[in-house]
């Protein structure tokens, strides 16, 4: 999610939190505003497709007014009609939505501290209530990056059956940024994939680094880790040094998709990948917007598409 920093395999150097901060990396990841979205064409007529909702009720770090922009842009282009959501979920909040989006909740206590221990963004009856919604028939998207988003989404995660790891997903180089090809099979071939249309096929997808998790055995991973890539889990964000736990993270999922009772879902470790931003004091592009991201807004689109079964 965030710029990425070197770091041997062997930890020879520590990097320096001080150049990523929460309070420091806000100021340098800046939301696209003139980015345009291209898809290949619209799933709906303006405001035809059903109701997408954002979560910015859970110290989201991408809300719709902030880093998520361009997404919301995305799905409005392909017709749906999308708004926030600044409530707790319950039964009744969760009525009429045709897909919850809930991307980098984060607990009140690390909103300004990335640092160990991470509680859950949400309540035990939050929890419930999305996991009933979605088996009832519900559409969930959840996207939680690096450290610390996936231990304040763990619950959630674990409550369909995923197990998050609160950590970074880097090669042996120290690299988090990985273009997921079906050329080599880290891009599984999908209906999400495919598309409707041979123009709205998907070979390859660029992220911007996240963590790695493990899915239930229902799942469908899309994205899956190479060979040689692992999770490093500091107790401090962008903080890695000799004594850093590393765990081996290949063949783990960086997005997978779930069919849970009626419902659907989708988790993915990585959130830059939906968004269009620019980052540092070059403002480079990161997201959908970056050059090698070419088939992003086509994959999210897929993606939402699937999701609300839209055929």
């Amino acid at each position: 999610m965030q710029p990425v920093h070197s770091v041997s395999r062997m930890g020879v150097a520590t990097v320096l939190a001080l150049l990523l901060f929460p309070t420091q990396g806000i100021t340098q990841q800046l939301g696209d505003s003139i980015f345009s979205p291209e898809l290949h064409r619209p799933a709906f007529e303006a405001g035809g497709g059903p109701r997408v909702v954002v979560d910015g009720a859970h110290e989201n770090f991408h809300t719709l007014s902030g880093r998520f922009g361009a997404f919301a842009r995305l799905l409005r282009a392909d017709g749906f009609v999308v708004e926030g959501h600044d409530s707790e979920f319950t039964t009744e909040s969760l009525r009429g939505v045709g897909l919850l989006v809930i991307a980098n909740a984060l607990n009140a206590v690390n909103q300004s501290s990335w640092t160990l221990p991470t509680p859950s963004a949400f309540t035990l009856d939050e929890v419930e209530a999305l996991r009933a919604w979605v088996e009832q028939g519900g559409a969930l998207l959840l996207l939680a990056d690096h450290m610390p988003f996936p231990g304040a989404a763990a619950d959630l995660g674990a409550a369909f059956g995923f197990e998050f790891s609160n950590g970074f997903a880097m090669d042996p180089s120290g690299q988090g940024n990985l273009t997921f090809r079906q050329a080599d099979g880290s891009l599984s071939r999908h209906l999400i994939t495919e598309g409707m249309t041979p123009g709205e096929s998907i070979d390859s997808i660029a992220a911007f680094t996240g963590q790695a998790f493990r899915s239930p055995p229902a799942a469908t991973d899309l994205l899956v880790m190479p060979m040689g890539w692992v999770s490093l889990e500091p107790t401090t964000a962008w903080e890695f040094d000799d004594d850093t736990p590393r765990v081996d993270v290949d063949g783990w999922s960086q997005g997978s998709v779930l069919e849970y009772g009626r419902g659907r879902l989708a988790v993915f470790g990585e959130a830059a990948m939906f968004t269009a931003q620019r980052t540092g004091p070059d403002r480079a592009p990161m997201g959908m917007n970056s050059p090698h991201a070419h088939r992003n807004p086509q994959f999210v689109a897929n993606l939402v598409r699937w999701l609300t079964r839209v055929e």
